[in-house]
């Protein structure tokens, strides 16, 4: 284990090993506060970019499932293909692993997919940092390798480009409704929840141009970065909604990109909301759910067009978690109504959007 160095953007510095590829690297520092769920974290195009921190101390005690393609050629127990986190940063790393499903260790995983593993890292510290400071850029370099000093890729990027489909994909092909899946970084999911709904899902790039296609529902998926860079999602999703009242859901970057076209702004939260414990709840009712989480970004609820309304808010920072419309079945969620990993609570989001289907 080679030492490294943590460095943030305001010069703060944290020291550790690492476990996983031998490369520095340089991105946006942020924290999960699940408990488990790495494989799946560290899996899904959300958090392409950035350093992920697990607040949760323990890492890689039950090592890593294999990466298995299922029916309908989805990841059986992955969220996408490959591992779309630029480091990971952990305070103890579990060298040992037990688990019925495991088939390699998280070091191994990790090295094997040339991603940058630390631990001995104060996590909880570095989480206070990043909840005082909020979310900043950092570097993790080689202390052996002084004159080895990435640059991070990250302000300005169009993360959805680089993360999504370039072809149209196509799941349960002739089955029940169909259902366009815009794939801004999708989870895998998000596509076994509609498949297991029977309705055939016809996936598209980012900024593919839908509205002449013939379907019943449309679907809008997570993704990383900053959604003001999807301008041309928006627009196509305006150009659909000025033509048709189809049902449109939206999860997570589905809900900027939707509550846009609706008019309304974004902001950039300070430190984000990423894990399993985030109380949500449903406007209007005394409903709450607790909701998993992964996003830097907020809808200002109070910039809605007039037509539209909140469904769901945060219950720790009041921040919006989901819009509708006053009369269309348009609806979406900042969280994840299918979770992988984490709480299920919502997962009634899906059927009430299939349902809607006509």
């Amino acid at each position: 284990m080679r030492n490294v160095t943590l460095v943030l953007n305001d010069g703060t510095e944290f020291h550790g090993k690492s476990f996983g590829h031998d490369a520095p690297v340089a991105g946006e520092v942020v924290f999960n506060t699940a408990m488990m769920g790495y494989p799946e974290s560290l899996t899904d195009p959300s958090y392409a970019g950035q350093l992920l921190t697990m607040t949760f101390p323990l890492v890689g005690n039950y090592g890593v499932p294999p990466f298995t393609i299922g029916e309908n050629r989805i990841p059986s127990f992955m969220e996408s293909d490959k591992i779309y986190a630029s480091a990971l940063i952990v305070s103890d790393y579990s060298e040992e692993y037990s688990h019925w499903n495991a088939v390699e260790s998280l070091s191994a995983w990790l090295k094997r997919e040339k991603v940058t593993g630390i631990t001995g890292i104060d996590t909880r510290e570095l989480t206070k940092v990043l909840r005082e400071h909020g979310v900043m850029m950092g570097k993790i370099l080689f202390d052996d390798e002084p004159e080895n000093v990435p640059e991070a890729d990250y302000e300005g990027v169009n993360f959805v480009d680089r993360v999504s489909t370039k072809d149209i994909i196509r799941y349960n092909e002739g089955v029940g409704k169909k259902v366009v899946l815009v794939d801004c970084g999708v989870k895998a999911n998000i596509i076994r929840e509609l498949v297991d709904r029977k309705v055939e899902v016809i996936r598209v790039p980012w900024n593919y141009d839908y509205t002449s296609m013939e379907y019943d529902g449309l679907f809008l998926a997570n993704g990383p970065g900053d959604p003001d860079m999807c301008s041309d999602a928006v627009e196509i999703i305006r150009k659909q909604m000025s033509i048709s009242t189809k049902p449109i859901c939206g999860i997570c970057m589905g809900n900027q990109l939707l509550s846009k076209a609706a008019g309304a702004s974004i902001y950039k939260l300070k430190y984000g909301h990423r894990g399993h414990n985030q109380p949500v709840r449903m406007v209007g009712t005394n409903k709450c759910f607790v909701t998993s989480q992964n996003h830097g970004y907020a809808v200002d609820a109070k910039t809605l067009g007039k037509d539209w309304e909140e469904l769901f808010v945060n219950m720790n920072d009041g921040s919006n978690e989901g819009i509708r419309h006053k009369t269309n079945p348009w609806f979406s969620s900042q969280f994840h109504p299918e979770a992988s990993s984490g709480p299920v609570d919502t997962e009634f989001m899906f059927d009430k959007f299939v349902e809607t289907l006509k």
